[in-house]
C-alpha cells in the first residue's frame, strides 16, 4: 500500500507540473501560450495556433512572440491579428453586428425546431 501511495504520488506530481511551470513562469511566456491557444489557426480546420504545425500558424505564434517582447499587451495583440486575418482568427469572437448570426444562430435554430415540434404534435392531435 505505501508503495502505491508513493507511486501515485509521483504519477500525479508529474502530471501537474506543466500547470505549475506555466503559472509560476515568465509573463511573456504565459502570455504566449495563452495566446496561442485562445487563436485559430487560419489553414488548419478548428486547431488552435498551440496545436498547428502549419506554416502559417509558426509565422504568426513568432509574430506573436515579437509583439510581447516589444512590450505589446493581449488586447493590441487580438486586435493587430483581428486587423491581419478577420474575426476568424478568434474563437470567441466578440458581440457585434458582423458576428451577430454566429451567437444568435443556434438560439433561433433551436426556437424553429421547437416550433417545428409543436406545430406537428398540434396537427397531429387535430
Amino acid at each position: 500500500m505505501k508503495l502505491f501511495l508513493i507511486f501515485s504520488t509521483i504519477f500525479l506530481s508529474f502530471l501537474t507540473s506543466p500547470l505549475w511551470a506555466e503559472e509560476c513562469g515568465d509573463p511573456g511566456h504565459v502570455l504566449y501560450l495563452k495566446l496561442s491557444k485562445e487563436l485559430r489557426c487560419t489553414v488548419c480546420q478548428n486547431q488552435t495556433l498551440y496545436d498547428s504545425g502549419a506554416a502559417l500558424a509558426q509565422d504568426v505564434k513568432t509574430l506573436i512572440q515579437t509583439k510581447i517582447a516589444s512590450g505589446q499587451n493581449e488586447d493590441e495583440i487580438k486586435k493587430f491579428l483581428v486587423e491581419r486575418y478577420g474575426d476568424f482568427i478568434l474563437y470567441r469572437p466578440e458581440f457585434k453586428l458582423a458576428t451577430s448570426l454566429l451567437w444568435g444562430g443556434p438560439l433561433l435554430l433551436l426556437a424553429l425546431g421547437i416550433f417545428g415540434v409543436l406545430s406537428v404534435v398540434r396537427r397531429s392531435k387535430e
